[in-house]
C-alpha cells in the first residue's frame, strides 16, 4: 500500500496563521528596505540606514515561517502552542517595525535612550518585546522535548535547532550585562547628537565593522554567537532534507537512526561552534581574528564531528553488507 502524500497547498494551510500573517508581513518590510537602499542615501556606523531592518527583516522572516510549519506537526498542547505562535509573531513584528521605524528617521534602534518621546517608544517596544520572543521560543523548545515533531532525525534537529535558538537569544542578554552597559554619544544620520547606552561591541565600540554584517573587527562583538546560534535550526533541518534526498542513492541512510545518529553529532559540534564563538566575543576578539586558544578548539571541534561522522558512516556501511551475508547463506 502506498502512503498518499499531502497536497502541499493544503499542508500550507495548516501551518499557524499567525505566524504566517507575520512573515508575509516582515517580508513587506524587507521589500520596503530594498527600495530605501536604491533610493535613500543616509547612513549611519558607515552603512544605509536600511541595511540593519533589511537584515533583521529577513532573518525574522524565515525564522517565524519555520515556526509556523513546526508549531502545525505539534500535537500536545495545542491551545497553549497557539498562544505561544501568535505572541512570538506580534513580538517579532513589532519588533523590526521599531528598525525600519528608526531607519526612517535616520538613528539608532537599540541602545538609543535620547530623551525624545520617540526614541523612548522605541526602547520601550524593544524592551518588552525581546522578553516575550525568548519565554515564547523557550517554552516551546520545551513542549518539542516531549512531543515527536516527524522521523528521529527531524525529531532531533528541532529539539537541537530550538535549543540553539534559545542560547543565541540568551548570549547578548548574559554578556551584554557582563560587559556593562557604557555610556556613549553616537552620531544619528542627520548629523545629531545620540545618546547610547550599552553596545554590541566588546573591546572597541560599534562601526568598525565587516561589510553586509557590520560584525566588529577590531573587538569581540555580541552579534556573531547570537546569529550562528539563532539559525542553527535552519542549518540543521537543511541536513536533514540532505541526508534524505542521498537516501534515494545510498541504501544505509535510508535507516532513520543513522540519520538521526549524524544529525546528533553534527548538532553537537554546532553546539560546541555557538560556545567558542561566544567565549571569543567575551574575550574581546574578533571573530577574523582569532587567537591560538580559539583555533585550537575549533580544530577540536572539526576533529571531533570528522572522526564521529566517519564511525557511524562506516558502521552503517557494514551492516547492510552483513545482514546481506548472513540471509543470503540459506538461499541456493
Amino acid at each position: 500500500m502506498t502512503e498518499r502524500s499531502e497536497n502541499p497547498v493544503t499542508a500550507l494551510r495548516t501551518w499557524h496563521r499567525p505566524l504566517m500573517v507575520s512573515t508575509s508581513l516582515l517580508t513587506g518590510l524587507v521589500l520596503v528596505a530594498v527600495v530605501g537602499l536604491v533610493l535613500d542615501d543616509r547612513m549611519l556606523l558607515n552603512e544605509s540606514v536600511w541595511v540593519k531592518p533589511l537584515k533583521f527583516g529577513a532573518a525574522f522572516a524565515v525564522y517565524t515561517a519555520t515556526l509556523a510549519w513546526l508549531l502545525a506537526k505539534l500535537h500536545r498542547a495545542k491551545r497553549l502552542v497557539w498562544w505561544l505562535g501568535t505572541a512570538f509573531a506580534v513580538a517579532g513584528i513589532l519588533d523590526v517595525g521599531v528598525i525600519a521605524f528608526a531607519a526612517a528617521r535616520g538613528t539608532f534602534s537599540h541602545f538609543n535612550y535620547s530623551t525624545d518621546p520617540l526614541s523612548q517608544a522605541q526602547m520601550a517596544i524593544l524592551s518588552y518585546g525581546v522578553p516575550v520572543l525568548f519565554f515564547a521560543n523557550l517554552i516551546i523548545a520545551i513542549l518539542v522535548l516531549f512531543q515527536s515533531a516527524g522521523d528521529k532525525a527531524m525529531t532531533r534537529a528541532l529539539r537541537a535547532g530550538l535549543g540553539l535558538a534559545t542560547a543565541g537569544m540568551t548570549v547578548p542578554i548574559v554578556l551584554g550585562g557582563f560587559v556593562g552597559l557604557a555610556a556613549r554619544t553616537g552620531t544619528s544620520a542627520g548629523g545629531d547628537p545620540v545618546k547610547l547606552l550599552g553596545g554590541h561591541g566588546i573591546g572597541d565600540p560599534d562601526g568598525n565593522g565587516m561589510p553586509l554584517t557590520n560584525w566588529s573587527i577590531t573587538g569581540g562583538d555580541l552579534r556573531v554567537p547570537h546569529f550562528v546560534g539563532m539559525h542553527g535550526i535552519h542549518v540543521l533541518l537543511v541536513l536533514v532534507l540532505a541526508l534524505s534526498a542521498l537516501g534515494v542513492r545510498w541504501m544505509w541512510l535510508r535507516d532513520e537512526k543513522v540519520r538521526a545518529r549524524l544529525v546528533g553529532i553534527v548538532a553537537l559540534g554546532y553546539t560546541g561552534l555557538v560556545a567558542t564563538l561566544t567565549w571569543q566575543a567575551a574575550r574581546g576578539q574578533s571573530l577574523i581574528h582569532p587567537d591560538g586558544p580559539t583555533l585550537l578548539a575549533l580544530a577540536a571541534l572539526a576533529t571531533f564531528v570528522v572522526v564521529a561522522t566517519a564511525a557511524v558512516v562506516v558502521a552503517a556501511r557494514r551492516r547492510p553488507a552483513v545482514l546481506s551475508g548472513a540471509g543470503a547463506a540459506p538461499s541456493r
